[in-house]
């Protein structure tokens, strides 16, 4: 094995001034945000660390800038081939040396980049789990002195966790394999359990943990309840929603394949340049589809939950959850894809009782241990009890990850707009008895008739039951949210029944409490439909910073995003990895005359303003 020349004098004890140096010179940035300087503190000293930091707030540098400092090479693994060929993209612009093993990469290029490993000449190289685990990987790997063992996206390696991965939970052995070299774990969404189960199942019992605030300001999020679970109204819901933020970046999420075909061609339908994206198109075919969202203005994604994870376009103005997910860590990965550059952005849920029960289903058609699907179930309601809730939406999810100090956010649709609530006890008693009495045999809507006394051509045998026409103090609509709130809660639940949905009595023990009064329900008083009505236009996506610009600033702008567009399309890649939005609004702004003035703006590293200064200053002569 040849000699690292980096390693040929005892290296100099690292610090945080070294990487404040990296930091800048390559990143362009003056300093760490959060957590990010004690977490890369704790690599560089060689000791292993868990971070838990929220989306968009810097995860991977905690690890990119101690690969780059200590001798040897940062392996990270990483969970999808389009984060990893992101995130090297990205490094390459940069100048950082870094590379990427993956099923697309040919045979030359490979042992290219295990030369380039082994002579010292490589500072990061991403390998997903399956490949880890492949050939002779592990044996390889062991030849060459590794700087650092990165576990991105490290919430996959937990069975509690929202996107659960077997291949994960083997990278355990990693601390027997490679003793004495630091292991990080980083993710944006584990909660308390979640995390527990991290540290044992990767074996860093000795890591410290860092978990910052899952605040996100500058997002406004907002839930619409659907109407009767209507495919044709939730279209028509989603193609509303995004009209109202026509020409902004957008991400779409659907449940099934062909919801997100369907909805992908409703929009295109409707004038929006929208781009469907799912599991089911071969690997070549979902790497064009996202590069053209990566480098599309204003392109929708459509996509299930196979797109997303690791995905940094940063001007992503708003996520719309056609379907909502199944858990609240996966509704903050999910929604976290929006305003990842820190400008106003939206995340926006329709829900309704047909969607509960479909997330329901699935777990149960999952093959997992039965104390599993219990927790799972709970995240289940958990969401959905977020979402028909009348508590700010951040607050609620902040508390769920642990901030019990979090408090309202002041811009979401429930601090904007507090929905009123009423007590329904009484009427949650009479829907439970209703559908006692009815023997657990028919669907929502025959049990409301059955409660207003409304049930066409009603036989003698319910018109004698004691809870026949005991609602009729509540109107349809009321009694409609008030099954469907119970519905989320699991005091009862749907049974698909072939195709003909019938509600049963859920949990017996949270049935019996509130039937003697013991356990609260507030129910919202009559919400707006807003599905149905006209919208309210709020912020709209819009990307505040740069509409606010002057003309002349403005116009500076427009030209920088076309000279980047061009460069990103010779060399194939997405606009954002050479300059992101900001830092064009900041070159433009201060109209900088030499290499030294471009320099000094945050997010012009060294390696791209060697790379890609001369062409700024031109660009921005040219548009005097």
């Amino acid at each position: 094995m040849l000699a690292d020349p980096r390693r040929s004098a005892p290296p100099a004890p690292l610090d945080l001034s070294d990487a404040r140096e990296v930091l800048g010179r390559v990143w362009g940035h003056a300093d760490f945000r959060g957590l990010q300087a004690h977490v890369v503190a704790e690599v560089l000293a060689g000791r292993d660390v868990m971070a838990v930091l929220p989306t968009g707030g810097g995860k991977s540098v905690c690890y990119q800038i101690p690969a780059i400092l200590r001798p040897g090479v940062g392996l990270v693994v990483s969970p999808l081939i389009a984060l990893m060929t992101d995130q090297v993209e990205a490094l390459k612009q940069q100048g950082v040396a870094a590379a990427r093993f993956d099923s697309g990469v040919p045979m030359e290029e490979r042992s290219a980049i295990w030369r380039a490993a082994r002579s010292g000449e490589l500072d990061l190289l991403y390998v997903s789990p399956e490949g880890l685990a492949a050939g002779s990987m592990l044996e390889r790997l062991s030849e060459i002195d590794l700087s650092l063992i990165a576990i991105d996206e490290a919430h996959c390696v937990s069975q509690w966790g929202h996107d659960f991965r077997p291949d994960y939970r083997s990278l355990g052995r990693l601390a027997e394999i490679f003793p004495g070299v630091p292991r990080i774990a980083v993710t944006a969404t584990a909660d308390a359990r979640t995390r527990d189960d991290i540290l044992a199942s990767l074996r860093l019992g000795e890591a410290r943990v860092f978990v910052d605030s899952f605040a996100r300001p500058n997002l406004q999020l907002s839930a619409e309840r659907k109407i009767n679970g209507s495919r044709a109204r939730t279209d028509a819901a989603v193609v509303d929603l995004v009209r109202e933020r026509r020409g902004k970046s957008g991400v779409v999420y659907c449940g099934s394949r062909d919801g997100c075909e369907r909805v992908a061609q409703t929009l295109r339908d409707a004038g929006t340049n929208a781009i469907a994206y799912h599991a089911g198109f071969d690997a070549k075919d979902r790497d064009r589809r996202l590069e053209r969202f990566l480098a599309e203005d204003g392109a929708v994604m459509v996509a299930t939950i196979a797109f997303g994870m690791g995905v940094d376009k940063p001007d992503v103005r708003f996520v719309i959850h056609a379907d909502p997910p199944g858990s609240l860590e996966a509704y903050w990965q999910e929604i976290g894809r929006a305003g990842r550059d820190g400008e106003p952005a939206e995340g926006i849920t329709l829900y309704g009782p047909s969607d509960i029960a479909w997330s329901l289903r699935r777990l149960e058609g999952r093959p997992m241990a039965e104390e599993v699907k219990q927790v799972q179930t709970r995240k289940v309601r958990q969401l959905f009890a977020m979402l028909d809730g009348a508590v700010c939406r951040p607050q609620a999810v902040r508390r769920y990850f642990g901030e019990t100090d979090a408090q309202p956010c002041g811009v979401c649709d429930i601090c904007g707009d507090p929905p009123a609530t009423f007590d329904a006890v009484v009427p949650a008693q009479k829907a439970l008895a209703a559908v006692q009495r009815l023997g657990e045999r028919f669907g929502r809507t025959r049990v409301v008739d059955h409660l207003l006394g409304k049930t066409k051509d009603v036989q003698n045998w319910e018109s004698s039951l004691s809870t026949w026409s005991i609602g009729a103090d509540l109107s349809l609509t009321a009694w409609r949210d008030v099954i469907d709130h119970l519905l989320f809660e699991g005091l009862l639940v749907e049974d698909p029944n072939e195709g003909k949905p019938i509600i049963q009595l859920g949990d017996p023990e949270a049935v019996r409490a509130v039937y003697r009064g013991e356990r609260p329900i507030q129910v919202r008083k009559a919400p707006v439909r807003v599905v149905e009505a006209e919208r309210p236009r709020r912020n709209a996506g819009r990307n505040l910073a740069v509409e606010a610009l002057d003309t002349d600033v403005r116009a500076r702008f427009e030209v920088l995003r076309a000279w980047r567009r061009d460069r990103a399309a010779e060399q194939h890649v997405p606009p954002y990895v050479i300059f992101q939005d900001k830092t064009l609004v900041e070159i433009a702004l201060s109209e900088p005359r030499t290499l030294d003035a471009l320099g000094r703006i945050s997010g012009v590293g060294a390696g791209k303003l060697e790379r890609y200064g001369k062409g700024v200053l031109e660009a921005l002569a040219a548009a005097v």
